[in-house]
Formats: C-alpha cells, structure tokens, sequence
C-alpha cells in the first residue's frame, strides 16, 4: 500500500485494521509500543493485542458502523506481555468503510515526568522548611544544655544533678536528631565507582546486624560499567534503604524474609527534566507488608515514616543524597512486594 512508507516514517504509533478488526499494518512506533511484530501478528484480530475494557471495544465497533472519528485520553490498554500503558488514542474511519486508523500517543513518560517534577519541587520545598526549623530549634537547645551544666555545677546535691544531666543528655539527643534532619553538609567526592562494590558493600554491614535472619539475594548485571559517584554517600543512601527493608521484614515477622539487590541499565531515561542516554537502575526489592497507600505519596518527606520507631529522616536523606548525584529513588508497594528503584546517571545530561 501507498501509505505503508508514510507510516513507517512517522514516530507516533499507528496501526491499520479492516472491517473486522483485524490488523493490516502497523508502523515500527507501534511494534516497540505494543512489544509485538507486525510480521507475527498480520491478519489477526487487534482485540487479541490489548486489553481495555467491554464499552471501549464497542465504541471501537462503532467507530466501524458509523464511521465516527473520535479520541480518548488516558486510557489504560493491558499488553499480551503483561505491562500497562497509558495513552491517549485517535480513531479515523477509513474511506468507503475500508477499517480504521488507530493513532496512539503513549502518555507514561510523560506522566512520570510530570510526576517526577512535582516530586522533587515537593521535596526541595520540605527540605528548605526542615533546614529552616532545625536551625531554629539548634539556637535554643544550645542555650538550655549551656544553662543545665552551669546549674549542676552549683548543685551539692548528686541527685538533683542526675536531673540536669537528663536535661544535657536529651539536648544532646534533639540536637544530633536536628542534625539528621539537616541532612549531609559535605560537597560530593566524585570517583568512578563500580555499583556492585557499593551493593556487596550493604550487603556485608546488613549480615553484619542482622545475620541469617533475612536472605539476601543477588541479581547483578556485571555488564554496567563504572558511575561517577561519592562512594561513602552513596553507601549511605542505599543503606537507608535497604536497613528500612530489613525493619519492615522484621516488624512484620515474615515468615521468609528476603531482601533482594538487583543492577540493571536502562536507556533513553528522563531524570526530572534531564534527559540520559544511560543510566544505573539499583532495585531493594523485599517481600514485607508493604507501605500503606496514604504514607506512600509521601516516602520521602521527612519525618513520614509507616514504623512504630521510625524518625522518617533515612529515606528523606537518601532521596537528597541521590538527587545530589543527579538521580532520583522511586518507589512501588503492594503487600508481598516493595521495591524501591535508585536511578543513578552514568553521564552527563544531554538532549533529547
């Protein structure tokens, strides 16, 4: 057909079928779209290639009866391969009821972008409130510990003095948790590094505290190549992580704990508004109760924790530690089944 060459030239996706639905072209946008060929599915019904929903499959058989054009947004189409998309799609009748053009607009990059975006300005914003609160609390702390151990000095009396210790000692504990809450004042320290000297690393101080009681599991990728990164900062960042892992397997009593560290690459990824060629994808899978749905919009604000003795600061810090490196740490939650994802450049920033 004449528009075949048009439609393998375009970059958005676009498939043709015929009266019964059945597909006659898709372009190369819509194969990786769709993750199928066109070569394997020619001839077979669209229906069997995506999934979403009774009335829009009707509205689809309408289109054909009526030769109505119309769009939809954000919907949501389930893959044979099991993956979801959301996408905004078109459909155009063809002349003389010959079938119809489906044009679709894949809407998750988008989505994430927008939502990665938020996130980040959401957090900046926290951090500024954390930092301005802590240095508010810091001037005064100083001032009733200073007064305390001047009044246990003109104390006789050893019990009284056990009072204003109380006092020093819990000043002392505000002001390291007003420290935390702070977060790492240290310029990074780039060197190239390779991540799984950084994963065998946490790997080594979580046996160390907590020995057999969780298995830990290996999926590397000994492909990826070194990162520039602040080896002691990253540590800390991951280990955050992944002892926040640990707490919730524990709190929870699994029956068989599992914490697993996974290294992939991934390309053509969008970090904010920077755009990478590549980039390290470090995932702290474990197999606890997950995180409630009302906490987990909210991870990595400080002070937001899901456990009875968390201080919600170690995922804030890593998220900031992360994104100082240029990365980002998302996370997804189901019971069974929490992963958190570290996304760490493997270079500079370069355009789309």
């Amino acid at each position: 057909m004449n528009y075949q060459q048009l439609l393998d030239s375009l970059n958005t996706a676009v498939v043709i079928v015929d009266p019964q639905l059945q597909l006659l072209h898709m372009n190369p946008a819509a194969e990786n779209l769709l993750a199928v060929s066109r070569a394997q599915v020619a001839n077979q019904s669209f229906l069997a290639f995506f999934r979403e929903s009774d009335e829009a499959i009707t509205t689809l058989q309408e289109a054909l009866q009526k030769q109505n054009q119309y769009t939809k947004r954000r919907a949501c189409w389930l893959l044979p391969n099991g993956n979801q998309l959301t996408i905004d799609y078109s459909v155009t009748p063809l002349a003389d009821q010959d079938g119809l053009a489906i044009e679709i607009q894949p809407l998750d990059r988008l989505l994430r972008i927008s939502r990665e975006e938020a996130l980040l300005s959401a957090q900046e914003t926290s951090r500024n409130l954390a930092r301005n609160m802590a240095h508010e609390i810091k001037n005064p702390l100083g001032g009733i510990r200073g007064a305390a151990q001047l009044l246990s000095k003109e104390l006789d009396s050893e019990s009284l003095k056990d009072y204003t210790q109380v006092i020093i000692d819990e000043a002392d504990r505000l002001r390291n948790l007003v420290d935390r809450m702070l977060g790492p004042n240290q310029p990074l320290q780039l060197t190239a590094i390779n991540i799984h000297e950084v994963l065998e690393r946490i790997l080594t101080v979580i046996h160390a505290e907590v020995g057999n009681k969780v298995e830990l599991l290996k999926d590397y990728d000994p492909s990826i190549p070194d990162l520039p990164a602040d080896p002691e900062q990253l540590i800390q960042a991951l280990l955050n992580v992944a002892r926040n892992a640990v707490q919730a397997l524990l709190e929870a009593n699994i029956e068989t704990p599992q914490i697993t560290l996974r290294s992939r690459v991934q390309r053509q990824f969008t970090i904010g508004q920077s755009f990478h060629r590549l980039v390290v994808r470090v995932d702290i899978i474990d197999n606890g109760p997950g995180i409630p749905d009302d906490i987990l919009s909210h991870i990595f604000y400080p002070m937001i924790t899901g456990r009875a003795n968390g201080t919600g600061l170690g995922l804030a810090i890593s998220q900031q530690l992360i994104s100082q490196h240029g990365g980002l740490i998302e996370c997804e939650s189901e019971p069974g089944n929490t992963q958190f994802s570290i996304y760490l450049p493997l270079g500079k920033a370069c355009e789309p």
